[in-house]
């Protein structure tokens, strides 16, 4: 059984920060992609950003230059450092583990909320 838990979720006023952390815990190994997605009332889900586990990174536009992610291969953990919020990005936050071992197998977190308000 594979686990994700999210934590790092909250309140922030516009222009604030908050830092996401996803362990990964369970029988998965050799995790390859990992990321972050989110879903704001009334929308489809959308990814926010992922990284490798060589550590190259892809993110969305509208995020660029406002969040982060990292990892720690040794923990199995990603993170995700959202700077400069604002309303947009209130949403509930999914964390993402991906495995490609003769198939693909996503594993997905309960997710943690998001609000941005003043």
């Amino acid at each position: 059984q594979v686990q994700l838990v999210e934590s790092g979720g909250g309140l922030v006023q516009p222009g604030g920060s908050l830092r996401l952390s996803c362990a990964v815990s369970g029988s998965i190994f050799n995790i390859d992609d990992m990321g972050w997605y989110r879903q704001a009332p009334g929308k489809q889900r959308e990814l926010v950003a992922t990284i490798t586990r060589a550590g190259s990174k892809n993110y969305a536009d509208s995020v660029m230059g406002r969040f982060t992610i990292s990892r720690d291969n040794a923990k199995n953990t990603v993170y995700l450092q959202m700077n400069s919020l604002n309303a947009e990005d209130t949403a509930v936050y999914y964390c993402n583990a991906r495995t490609k071992i003769i198939v693909v197998l996503d594993y997905w977190g309960q997710g943690t909320q998001v609000t941005v308000s003043s």
